[in-house]
């Protein structure tokens, strides 16, 4: 499932910069991903949890959690459309670097000299990604990609306290139909008309962002996050693919390079935080395992 729901983010953020090409603003593209996916989330709903499962008693945080998926959303995918595909998914990478480092300042979660390496590793990693050569845009856009990690991450951490009281269901509904509000409100000014083949991929880029939601949700409650999360890097295989087919470009050499230490940072951190589940288990202090 997780790597289906990979394979369904490649389309989208393939078909987000296609149809940025095609003269859809960020604005649309954010807007129609959250409106089309809202009923395959609410049919999801109904088969699962039922919509009894939507009521909280902290929408205040639902309201947070939803202004900051918007910024994190609206950064990726002007990352997607500033930079090629393989580049935005690449730097992207790093979200597990910039939570580690978050978590660790902002939850006080202990965080021992394994974590800390990888995350160095990681940003030298990051650096040979975004290396700055002169191009405006490329630059612009990478420090883009960078702010849509950090966003990311951020979103992470809050959704992790959101979720010592609130089921996912209720986070990813309340997320989706609540952002439709700014989203609905920004279109009166943003939205416009398009070609039918251009409301095609609007379409085809809806659902595929609602079904890779379900899919990532999906695949948490069948694995811990130490098996599944470590297929989210073939999203790179999608990005060199779509790239190449689409936008007839391919990754550059610095991303090449960068990409592997980036990934071996990421899968450092997951190995890491498997072995702490483990000794905790085992009765083994978080501190000693560090």
């Amino acid at each position: 499932m997780r790597l289906a729901a990979v394979a369904a983010l490649g389309i989208m953020f393939a078909l987000v910069k296609l149809g940025s090409e095609r003269g859809v603003t960020l604005v649309e593209s954010v807007f129609y991903r959250q409106l089309l996916s809202l009923p395959l989330i609410l049919g999801w709903v109904s088969l699962g949890p039922g919509f009894a499962s939507l009521k909280t008693q902290r929408v205040g945080s639902h309201v947070i959690r939803m202004v900051m998926g918007l910024v994190a959303m609206s950064l990726n995918f002007l990352s997607i459309i500033m930079l090629p595909l393989a580049e935005a998914t690449v730097i992207g990478f790093a979200v597990p670097l910039f939570a580690t480092v978050l978590a660790a300042f902002l939850l006080k979660e202990p965080t021992g000299k394994y974590r800390w390496g990888a995350v160095v590793l990681g940003l030298i990693g990051v650096i040979l990604v975004v290396r700055p050569d002169g191009e405006a845009l490329y630059s612009t856009g990478a420090l883009v990609a960078v702010a849509a990690a950090l966003a990311t991450a951020s979103v992470t951490i809050f959704i992790r306290q959101l979720g010592a009281t609130e089921p996912a269901a209720t986070t990813v509904v309340w997320f989706t139909a609540s952002s439709l509000i700014p989203l609905g409100t920004a279109m009166l000014w943003f939205g416009q008309m398009h070609d039918p083949l251009t409301w095609v991929l609007l379409l085809a880029m809806g659902t595929a962002g609602g079904t890779a939601q379900l899919l990532l949700t999906a695949s948490l409650r069948m694995a811990p996050v130490s098996v599944v999360l470590p297929m989210d890097y073939t999203g790179l295989i999608w990005a060199t693919l779509w790239g190449w087919l689409l936008f007839s470009t391919l990754p550059l050499s610095a991303t090449l390079l960068g990409a592997p230490i980036i990934i071996a940072s990421g899968l450092i951190i997951l190995w890491r935080e498997h072995q702490l589940g483990k000794a905790q288990r085992l009765g083994v202090s978080e501190a000693e395992a560090v």
